[in-house]
Order: C-alpha cells, then structure tokens, then sequence
C-alpha cells in the first residue's frame, strides 16, 4: 500500500498488436537468431505491440480520463489491414520488425489518437510515427548483434492480418530490475461506430 501512495504512477502507450498467428510467424523466422544470439534482450513474443503515441509516466488519476475519447475514435476508424515485413535496427542496438499494409490509415489513426490524447491535456514527446515492432535490444558495447540479425531476416513478408482493437497499455518500467512487462488497461473494438468508409 505505501509503495503505491509513494508512486501512484504507471507507464503508459496506445498501440496496436498483431494476433497470435502473425507473431508465430515472425517468431519462427526469428527462432535461428535466439539460438545464436542469446545475450541479446528479447522482448516477450506477448508483448509485441505497434506503438501509435508513447506517453510515459502518468500519474495513476490521469488514466481513466484517456478511456472515453480513445473508446470512441477506435468506434470511428475501421480496422486496417497490416503485415510483418522486413527489419532493420535503431542506433545499431534495437532490433525491429516493419509494418506493410493500411499505413496511410495507420497514421491517420495514430495521429487522431495524439489529438485526442492533447486534448485531455496529457503531455507526451510527440516524435514522427515509425510503424514497427520492437524485438531485441542489444547489450551496451554490442553493436553488431542486431545488424546481423536484422539482414537475416531483410526479407520477410508476413501474411495481410486484420488490426481490430486499439489497446491502452501500461507497464512496469521503473518499477522492477527485472524483464518489461505489459498488460492491457483497456482496449476497443475499431469501427462499431458510424463507419467513416461506407
């Protein structure tokens, strides 16, 4: 209880995830690359997710105020039609996936969520939107590992898959020495509203 009074805080992002089927694919293109690079920090295959807009540290009270204009964009935005493809790294360290598909629909959605989340009065660092899904991070000093794995896999397609729910996620940073974990705060069907495409 005291721990919580101290930090009535909690890290928070919009995004989107890919379902099961698409993330097993990927995971298995990636399988070789766990094998030859266990000291890299991979993310959780669970936790794959496509950031819209990252908010940071949120006082706790703040959150619930984020639910009724997020539930009711995703009403207004149809689902959109997105694929694994291809990879490349940041800073020679971070290991990523791309995104193929609706991307014109993609920041569209990604750029109303930001709208919606300024006008709740939530400041956050508002950087250009790079669809993609974090995979691994590199050890310090490494700056190798995640080129090399990166140009084995330069060349996956995914199968198309339907994006159907925008999710609110908090996690642990800060919270624990150990792995980042995320859990759902809440998430929304998109287009159960008055669908802008018909």
């Amino acid at each position: 209880m005291n721990d919580q009074t101290q930090r009535a805080t909690v890290r928070v992002f919009i995004a989107l995830a890919p379902p099961d089927h698409a993330k097993e694919e990927l995971a298995r293109e990636l399988r070789p690359a766990y094998d030859t690079h266990p000291h890299m920090r991979w993310n959780r295959i669970e936790d794959w997710h496509i950031t819209l807009a990252f908010l940071g540290e949120l006082p706790a009270e703040t959150v619930p105020l984020l639910r009724p204009p997020l539930a009711e964009l995703a009403a207004d935005h149809q689902p959109l039609r997105l694929a694994l493809r291809g990879s490349g790294t940041f800073d020679d360290r971070v290991l990523w996936s791309g995104i193929d598909g609706d991307l014109d629909e993609l920041h569209m959605l990604a750029a109303d969520v930001r709208t919606a989340v300024k006008d709740c009065r939530v400041a956050f660092e508002d950087r250009p939107l790079r669809p993609h899904l974090t995979l691994a991070r590199a050890r310090r000093g490494d700056r190798s590992s995640a080129g090399e794995i990166a140009e084995g896999f330069a060349g996956f397609t995914g199968r198309l898959w339907p994006a159907e729910r925008l999710h609110l996620v908090g996690s642990n940073v800060g919270r624990s020495r150990g792995p980042i974990h995320y859990r759902d705060i809440d998430a929304w069907s998109l287009g159960n509203g008055n669908s802008a495409g018909s």
